[in-house]
């Protein structure tokens, strides 16, 4: 099991910039791929990007690519979302998810996703 912790979160203006992080808890953080998700008001949670296990691999949504960059740090169990250039339409809740343990590769389904952060809010204004 794995307790996910983010931080980062605040109110940036258009085109200014956010670091994300997400620390967890556990001694096996290094096997399980992560992602980071983000829910809107009134709107359901969306897929923003993942990340393997090891930290090779590397999947965006669309609409981040570009912008947005997600790293992790085995050593210090953490996960990262880099923002850059954030837009307005950037603004949600945004939560770090634990994907299966062991598996290779990258998930971006949410339904595999079964450890989840409490999340933290980013503004971003015009």
């Amino acid at each position: 099991q794995v307790q996910l912790v983010e931080s980062g979160g605040g109110l940036v203006q258009a085109g200014g910039s956010l670091r994300l992080s997400c620390a967890a808890s556990g001694r096996t953080f290094s096997s399980y791929p992560m992602g980071w998700f983000r829910q809107a008001p009134g709107k359901e949670r969306e897929f923003v990007a993942a990340i393997s296990s090891g930290g090779t691999i590397t999947y965006y949504v669309d609409s981040v690519k570009g912008r947005f960059t997600i790293s992790r740090d085995n050593t210090k169990n953490t996960v990262y979302l880099q923002m850059n250039m954030l837009k307005p339409e950037d603004t949600a809740v945004y939560y770090c998810a634990a994907g299966p343990s062991g598996l290779y590769g990258v998930v971006a389904a949410i339904g595999e996703y079964h450890y989840w952060g409490q999340g933290t809010q980013v503004t971003v204004s015009s």
